[in-house]
């Protein structure tokens, strides 16, 4: 069995939502829900939570949990994963990065992309159908197609692909839609590669970190999940949260 690394970012200062990890969820906050829910994958050999606050620092600390002081200064949550590898004692093959405003995520989720980890896997990521039409053409949604390895050949904030001569109404019926799933797994060589890249033209044109690295020629391998997510990216997120607590 393979040693995989779950790694949680956890910043404090969002841009949209400052201090979103320590928001209160029915009397636990967001980052331990979030902590919880990784514990119970039976894939992962280890979670820790990777921060740059000293409040998140201290809140897990005097729960008990796993956590680790990170950089302020990375640019993305991998530049944070890979220093909470270098800095978590053991010896990984895999390190997969687990979202921090995800409370409701499902342990399957977290196999299902540690499922297909073997060593030859560079990268990874979880795809979702498509099922609304709404979500075709929301840029807040990234779409994702892929060959017949099921590897991604693109990821775009609009809707891929295009359906010439069909209406869009008609789109779902025409053709099957994937959304991408924000997790990732890294083969820890790979890993610490990414983190060395620059910058790339398709990055900067959709603010997307993962077309960087398909840019400089790796491979992202995707797997398929019928289980949906509830992020909290905003403070209105809050209430639809909490409906699920029934609170």
């Amino acid at each position: 069995m393979l040693n995989i690394l779950g790694v949680i970012p956890a910043r404090y200062a969002s841009t949209r939502f400052p201090g979103k990890p320590l928001i209160d969820l029915a009397g636990k906050s967001m980052i331990q829900r979030v902590y919880e829910q990784a514990c119970k994958a039976k894939l992962l050999s280890r979670v820790v939570v990777a921060t740059d606050d000293e409040r998140i620092l201290l809140h897990l600390q005097n729960l008990g949990l796993e956590v680790v002081m990170t950089s302020t200064n990375h640019t993305n949550g991998t530049e944070r994963c890979l220093e909470a590898l270098q800095l978590t004692e053991g010896d990984f093959e895999y390190v997969i990065n687990i979202q921090g405003d995800e409370p409701f995520i499902n342990p399957q989720q977290i196999d299902t992309l540690a499922g297909i980890l073997n060593g030859k896997v560079q990268l990874g990521t979880l795809i979702k159908r498509i099922t609304d039409p709404a979500v075709l053409d929301s840029p807040n949604i990234v779409k994702v197609v892929f060959n017949r390895k099921m590897e991604a050949l693109l990821f775009s904030r609009s809707c891929i692909p295009h359906l010439r001569g069909v209406s869009n109404q008609d789109r779902l019926s025409q053709f099957t839609f994937y959304k991408h799933i924000g997790i990732y797994a890294y083969r820890v060589d790979a890993l610490t590669a990414i983190t060395h890249l620059q910058p790339s033209p398709l990055e900067k044109a959709e603010s997307l970190e993962q077309l960087r690295w398909l840019e400089n020629g790796y491979k992202i391998k995707v797997v398929e999940t019928e289980l949906e997510t509830l992020g909290i990216d905003a403070p209105e997120d809050v209430e639809k949260a909490m409906k699920h607590y029934n609170v």
